[in-house]
């Protein structure tokens, strides 16, 4: 919801530098942020970004960024699309003549508040080495646009409010505030004077997890952000998710670090538990038996423990109109389905997804158990699905037992249940739960190039989840429609990932997670 519109559109565009390296400048470093203390306390979203990278970082930004550009650094390429926007609007930017002078060392961008399920405008605060020449740049920007800017002084700190949004900027100590209105800029005096994000224990214990050496930093209040969601019911989903994870969705924060290498990109992320043990696990094994053919895949840590925490809660809750809280595993019980003891034989979880287009689009649920308890729970379960006749259920019979499900609201597949051994799978089509339930006896994940680089990249990390970026955005260019204009436009740019691999792990009370994409030439 990022429309900040200002009688200075240069300087609203060089918000773009938040990501990128021009030059000059001092390495990053983690820890508490400044920039944080202009951000109203409660704030959900702040972002930190170094401006002026130097040594091994901006080599390797600029590395990645040449494999984006065609062969310019990321700060040459920045500073030539904002001179170029910059004509479009009928103005004119020298930047090494009117902002190098005052470009300070980092950036930031907060959002207070969601709007609609949206993130509100941001604030956006650039740190300035020279005030005299940010003021300069200010005034000059101001008295150039369309629409003339007012001065306006509020607790001794002078701005200019204007621009076809009354947007407004100033100078708060030597940081430079572009804010969406007079009054979100008084807020951020109002923080710089008082209580502020940076402030907050929450948002400095969650930012001193942040990782060395990253050319941003990216804090989210996730419980806010819950809170603060318009569809009850995906909150309601999505803290029960974090639950699962062992996570307090109230005091859940996390910080994403962004550490460009040259030939990839990895973002380290670390979430706080708030006094919970952080979960543990490895389904890496089980993820690259998967079929060769996935684009996308992930295993989840702990599994029978997230599905009985899951199926007690439905236990408990009931399912409308049918059956009521506590019914659940009672009803399955008196026909011979011990729900607790299924989940407890249950070991590992993994989801795959393949397919090229909408008609080829499939995936399935591949679980590992410890027993046959869930094989002859699946055939069980079939037998009583046949003898009650619900609609559109087959049973299946052979070498792996099972049951499939035809609904209007499943589209064109089945939704087919089958177990063999040690195994059980759960697939959207026929092939694919085959496909599932034989994972490993044919080509795998594990032998592809992507994923063997992917693994290879995350080092001591164990792989959680898997993309093959050139499958994946072959799926998405058959799906998406051209008058999606965003997506097309950025086709290019998405064709140089070649994976994304994810690991996760744990450091005391801090779930831990390492995201790496793979960059091609």
């Amino acid at each position: 919801m990022v429309k900040i519109r200002s009688s200075i559109p240069v300087l609203a565009a060089i918000v773009a530098l938040l990501v990128v390296g021009c030059g000059g400048g001092s390495d990053s470093s983690s820890g508490g942020s400044d920039l944080a203390n202009l951000a109203s306390p409660g704030s959900l979203v702040f972002a930190e970004a170094q401006l002026q990278p130097t040594g091994e970082l901006k080599q390797n930004t600029d590395s990645v960024a040449k494999a984006f550009t065609g062969g310019e650094g990321l700060g040459a390429f920045v500073i030539s699309e904002l001179e170029s926007s910059a004509r479009q609007d009928g103005e004119s930017l020298d930047f090494a003549k009117e902002v190098e002078p005052w470009l300070g060392e980092k950036g930031g961008v907060a959002f207070e508040h969601l709007e609609g399920g949206e993130l509100s405008e941001p604030l956006i605060a650039i740190e300035a080495t020279n005030t005299t020449a940010a003021q300069s740049f200010i005034d000059e920007r101001a008295s150039q646009g369309k629409n003339p800017s007012k001065d306006v002084s509020y607790e001794g700190v002078k701005f200019k409010v204007g621009g076809s949004e009354d947007n407004a900027v100033g100078l708060i100590g030597e940081t430079v505030v572009l804010a969406q209105s007079e009054k979100e800029f008084k807020a951020a005096v109002d923080a710089s004077q008082g209580e502020s994000l940076g402030g907050e224990d929450r948002f400095q214990t969650a930012i001193d997890n942040a990782s060395n050496g990253s050319l941003a930093d990216i804090y989210v209040d996730i419980g806010g952000i819950i809170d603060q969601s318009k569809n009850g019911e995906t909150a309601e989903q999505a803290k029960g998710a974090l639950q699962a994870a062992g996570i307090d969705s109230d005091e859940a924060t996390a910080v994403a670090s962004v550490i460009p290498q040259s030939s990839q990109i990895v973002v380290d992320l670390s979430s706080e538990l708030s006094g919970e043990k952080a979960p543990t696990g490895d389904g890496s094994k089980l993820l690259g038996s998967l079929p060769a053919g996935s684009f996308a895949a992930i295993s989840f840590a702990g599994f029978n423990e997230q599905l009985e925490e899951a199926i007690d809660n439905l236990d408990d809750e009931g399912i409308p109109p049918d059956l009521q809280p506590g019914e659940l595993k009672s009803t399955l019980s008196q026909a011979g389905i011990d729900l607790d003891k299924i989940v407890a034989s249950l070991d590992e979880g993994a989801v795959f997804a393949s397919g090229s287009d909408l008609n080829s689009l499939g995936g399935a649920l591949v679980v590992t158990s410890k027993s046959s308890e869930a094989a002859d729970a699946i055939a069980s379960l079939g037998t009583l699905l046949r003898a009650a006749r619900v609609p559109g259920v087959t049973a299946i019979s052979g070498k792996a037992s099972g049951f499939s499900v035809r609904s209007g609201t499943l589209g064109k597949k089945a939704l087919v249940v089958v177990a063999e051994g040690d195994r059980v799978a759960i697939g959207y089509g026929l092939a694919q739960a085959i496909a599932g339930l034989h994972a490993g006896s044919g080509a795998t994940l594990s032998g592809t190039p992507g994923y063997k680089s992917a693994v290879s990249a995350l080092g001591n990390t164990p792989i959680s989840a898997y993309v093959d970026g050139p499958a994946a955005l072959q799926l998405a260019e058959a799906l998406v429609p051209r008058s999606k204009t965003d997506f097309w436009e950025a086709v290019p740019y998405l064709k140089k990932i070649t994976y994304i691999g994810i690991g996760r792990g744990a450091n005391d009370e801090v779930a831990t997670a390492k995201l790496i994409a793979g960059i091609g030439q």
